[in-house]
């Protein structure tokens, strides 16, 4: 195989494993209660240091921490909300179904009650409904509920997922492909 050919395969290679992901998850208010233990998340994707990331989660999509009023969105029982037409609570419109519990610490970190929470590593992150950052260090996304008492949680919500490899890395390793492109090119001449 030519140097020109291998240049090209490796470059192809890496512009595949450097792509987009985007993917759903179901996390559940009982199964992924932060109250059953730091292993009970939700095993997303695994991102690298430096790896920008993307959560998003309808504001229709509701979970409770228990009977009414704790509904909540991703953001959590941070105040009054009120059901709507196409929420997923099933109570009627303008019933008060959740309202504000203030924050709740486990393992060392402080979130909304009922709000969506990731772990990297040992790093946690308050996600909510939209999320934007970099992971600060390597390892699987692990999604939460976040509360002190997981026996009479319901419902689960859909979180999209998407990631971007650290720009930085993927431009060198382009960079120095380009490189050997040229130095096979020019010894071929």
């Amino acid at each position: 195989m030519s140097v020109s050919r291998l240049c090209s395969a490796m470059l192809l290679a890496l512009t595949v494993s450097h792509q987009a992901f985007a993917a759903s998850y179901n996390v559940s208010a009982y199964d992924n209660s932060i109250a059953q233990g730091v292993g009970a998340g939700l095993d997303t994707i695994t991102l690298n240091a430096g790896d920008v990331f993307n959560i998003s989660v309808s504001v229709d999509d509701l979970w409770s921490a228990g009977a009414l009023p704790r509904f909540s969105t991703a953001n959590g029982l941070n105040g009054d909300l009120y059901a709507t037409a196409t929420d997923d609570s099933g109570q009627s419109v303008g019933t008060l179904i959740g309202i504000n519990y203030g924050p709740v610490t486990m393992d060392g970190f402080t979130a909304n009650f009922g709000q969506l929470v990731g772990r990297i590593g040992n790093t946690y992150i308050a996600l909510g409904t939209s999320y934007s950052g970099v992971a600060a260090e390597s390892g699987v996304l692990k999604l939460y509920y976040w509360d002190s008492n997981f026996g009479d949680n319901a419902g689960q919500i859909a979180v999209n997922v998407t990631t971007v490899p650290e720009p930085e890395n993927a431009a060198m390793m382009f960079a120095g492909l380009a490189a050997i492109g040229l130095l096979a090119r020019r010894k071929s001449r």
